[in-house]
Order: C-alpha cells, then sequence, then structure tokens
C-alpha cells in the first residue's frame, strides 16, 4: 500500500513488464512449473544484478535461473533460457 488514504497504487494496464511477468507465471503454474520472481535489495546495494527468476517441475527435467539487472532484463533471459530448454512460453 501507498500509506495514503489505504489504497493501492494504480497500475498500467496497457503493457509492461508487470503483465507479462504475471502472464508468463500464470502460463507456467497452468503447465505444473513452479516459477518465482524476486529482486534482492543486497545484491542490488553490492552492485550486482538483484533480478532473480527461477522455475523448476512440470515442463522442465532440470531447474533453471536467471539473473538481471533490472526485472524487464531478468525475464527477457528468463523466457529465452525456458525456450532454449523446450519450453514454448507463449508470450
Amino acid at each position: 500500500m501507498t500509506g495514503q488514504k489505504g489504497r493501492w497504487p494504480k497500475v498500467d494496464h496497457g503493457g509492461g513488464v508487470e503483465d507479462a511477468a504475471l502472464l508468463i507465471l500464470d502460463w507456467l503454474a497452468e503447465q505444473g512449473v513452479n516459477a518465482m520472481l524476486r529482486v534482492d535489495a543486497e545484491r542490488l546495494t553490492e552492485g550486482r544484478p538483484s533480478w532473480t527468476f527461477v522455475a523448476s517441475g512440470g515442463l522442465l527435467s532440470t531447474g533453471m535461473r536467471a539473473d538481471g539487472s533490472s526485472a524487464e532484463v531478468c525475464l527477457s533471459l528468463a523466457v529465452a533460457r525456458l525456450r532454449e530448454l523446450g519450453v514454448d512460453v507463449p508470450y
């Protein structure tokens, strides 16, 4: 919450990484794949890539991980890696 009148901030539903991430995570879950997108503040302060995407199970014969300096970069790397592993992410 924003702390202003107890309201959640408005989301731009016109597109962006937020929409793509949710669609990808929902689709992966439907395929039996466990997945998450996470940010690590400690790694950010150390100058390391702070965003991590991990997935395992379902269509994946082995787990996978992708790290990036932003949510967009991380998600892009993750989708590319999933496709390399034979998971045809439709987004």
